[in-house]
């Protein structure tokens, strides 16, 4: 029987993390420009159709995602199988087959696969990540916060 690993993933900054979550049928996230420091990418891809978009926050589309998926599509897809491992990703995708799936398997079905360009306002995705982002700013505490205490 193979041992598990007990090496956890290198500890990286959370303020510079791209800011991905499995919801609402969507893989979804805030990427990072590259660029410009002060703007930043809403993307997606849809459960089961991997249609996709991506786009400012301020809802202009992104100039890369003209012909198939942009880079901020991409990272967004790379991240997610960071944080989530490709097999919950591929899973959540609808990946036929994701008993064995390495992050390559999963880039290769979505490039493939992926379904057309949807025009979607992003504002509900980027006002979940201000929420997750006000958590950031919060001093550390052992109490419960107001919000989460039903999970206490």
């Amino acid at each position: 029987m193979p041992k598990a690993s007990t090496s956890s993933p290198p500890r990286r900054d959370i303020n510079k993390v791209p800011f991905v979550e499995l919801f609402n049928d969507r893989l979804q996230g805030v990427i990072s420009s590259g660029s410009d420091i002060e703007r930043v990418y809403i993307a997606y891809y849809d459960r089961n159709s991997l249609n996709y978009n991506c786009s400012t926050n301020n809802n202009r589309p992104c100039g890369g995602v003209s012909g198939g998926p942009c880079k901020h599509l991409q990272t967004l897809l790379k991240e997610s199988m960071a944080q989530y491992e490709p097999v919950t990703v591929g899973r959540y995708l609808g990946i036929p087959d994701d008993r064995a799936l390495k992050p390559a398997d999963v880039s290769r079905y979505v490039a493939s696969h992926s379904g057309s360009l949807t025009r979607a306002p992003a504002g509900d995705i980027f006002s979940r990540f201000l929420s997750y982002l006000r958590y950031l700013e919060l001093p550390s505490s052992n109490s419960p916060l107001p919000e989460m205490s039903w999970f206490v």
